[in-house]
């Protein structure tokens, strides 16, 4: 299903009970949409000696690296969890995270969510003064960083403020050390992260539905720039670096596919967002036809938004196979192609016989949508109209969304009506760019891969 793919996931939790590895499990399922490629948990007791820390981590989904047994054997009562997807650096054990080591002042755990555009310049300064790098994420530049700057300082928040303003490009952080949490959002807010509470409980998430999986209720949203330390003198917030309002640039993808649909994301829910984006649809690109239907999982709310504002009936027009998996074997090129015939099936009674309207959150290369559009007219249906949740992708992300560069987006090199004829839809509609705001209630967001304005630039550059 080649698309847009997921960012990462990253989790905390500072608690009284020497059990918090389970519960981070448990936030971590709800977020493994954001990334299966690798999961890991790091935890701290507190009330332990300096230092104490139980690493797990390993290649796969959350409940293949994690059982009830290792689980078992982490004890502490403050802890980070991370799921993966790779948009820097290669799939690897060595790149999965929590990223932790010792270091002079003790122990530290990181987890990340984004992208730092001018890593390798900080990896070459930081190489030129001494430091040994084992992994390949830009990850592993950011803690680095940070326990460098701890060197000097007198605590892990100090050591953190010092160092994200030396970062370009976008990240929610989590940082882990023997006594405190420290969580920090990117200034221009392109990286969610939230807070929730349940008693004496915090807890940190990229998404909200994390934290009610735990039994936490949402208390805000960590402001773009904000640095909330949380130890055992409760929770603390420096803003000092917090950016106005109107320098935010929140990442549009989050509200057209990323976030999971019971999240609430800078106090927008991501449920009401789509269901706009598809009545978005219905008013710009209006259409006679008998049916609506959405690309599972990604287009079927927007495709409910659509037929709401057209008045066309949804249908769900698409079984889609839940069982096969991320590791599914496609070892031929023939095979890879032909593969969304073994993960989606046309339900022939839904399209037999009617105009469709086909809903998807993106097109990057075609391929897919194609397949798609062929299956259902093989399944009757006499003609199908394409609605896009997003504006054609023109250029590439660099803050940690994995859009492909430019040889690979389909809209760099044809036009809307040679990609309709290229995909062998009857119509073919795109969201307005101008649209797009109207997402996310009016924040101000970042849409680069639509229209090239980056707004944490592109290009390596160090801050002094």
């Amino acid at each position: 299903m080649g698309g847009v793919k997921e960012e990462c996931g990253v989790f905390g939790i500072w608690s009284n009970d020497p059990n918090a590895a389970k519960e981070i499990y448990y936030g971590l399922v709800s977020l493994q949409h954001r990334g299966q490629e690798a999961a890991g948990i790091a935890v701290c007791d507190t009330t332990g000696q300096k230092g104490n820390m139980c690493v797990q981590k390993g290649m796969g989904l959350v409940s293949e690296v994690f059982d009830e047994k290792v689980l078992s054997g982490m004890t502490g009562n403050i802890g980070v969890g991370h799921v993966r997807y790779s948009t820097t650096g290669e799939s690897s054990i060595q790149n999965a995270q929590p990223l932790a080591f010792q270091y002079l002042k003790g122990t530290l755990a990181l987890v990340h969510n984004g992208n730092i555009v001018n890593a390798a310049k900080l990896k070459d300064d930081l190489f030129k003064e001494g430091s040994v790098f084992s992994a390949t994420t830009d990850s592993e530049v950011i803690a680095t960083l940070i326990a460098k700057k701890r060197a000097s300082t007198g605590s892990i928040e100090e050591a953190v403020k010092l160092s994200v303003p030396l970062l370009d490009g976008g990240y929610a952080l989590i940082i882990m050390s023997p006594r405190k949490l420290v969580a920090v959002r990117d200034p221009l807010g392109l990286k969610p992260l939230c807070i929730g509470k349940k008693e004496d409980t915090y807890v940190i998430s990229s998404e909200s539905c994390a934290l009610i999986s735990v039994g936490a209720e949402l208390i805000k949203d960590v402001r773009p720039g904000e640095i909330v330390t949380i130890g055992d003198k409760g929770i603390t917030s420096d803003t000092s670096l917090c950016t106005p309002v109107d320098k935010h640039a929140h990442c549009i993808f989050e509200y057209i596919y990323f976030a999971r649909l019971d999240s609430v994301m800078d106090n927008t829910g991501i449920y009401e967002s789509r269901i706009k984006g598809g009545r978005l649809l219905a008013s710009a690109y209006p259409v006679e036809a008998d049916a609506v239907t959405g690309v599972p999982e990604s287009g079927i709310t927007a495709a409910m938004g659509y037929s709401l504002g057209s008045g066309i009936p949804f249908v769900h027009a698409f079984h889609k196979n839940s069982y096969i998996g991320r590791t599914f074997i496609k070892p031929t090129k023939n095979e890879r192609e032909n593969a969304v015939h073994m993960k989606l099936n046309v339900i022939p009674d839904a399209v037999k016989g009617k105009r469709i309207v086909l809903i998807d959150d993106s097109i990057v290369r075609g391929t897919t949508i194609a397949n798609l559009i062929k299956m259902l007219r093989n399944e009757g249906a006499v003609s199908v109209h394409v609605r896009i949740c997003s504006p054609p992708f023109l250029y590439p992300c660099y803050y940690g969304t994995d859009v492909p560069d430019n040889s690979e987006l389909i809209a760099n090199s044809l036009s809307t009506e040679e990609i309709r004829k290229r995909i062998g839809a009857d119509s073919l509609g795109y969201m307005r760019i101008e649209d797009l705001d109207k997402l996310a209630e009016g924040l101000n967001i970042c849409k680069a891969c639509f229209d090239g304005n980056y707004p944490a630039g592109t290009t390596p550059h160090a801050k002094e």
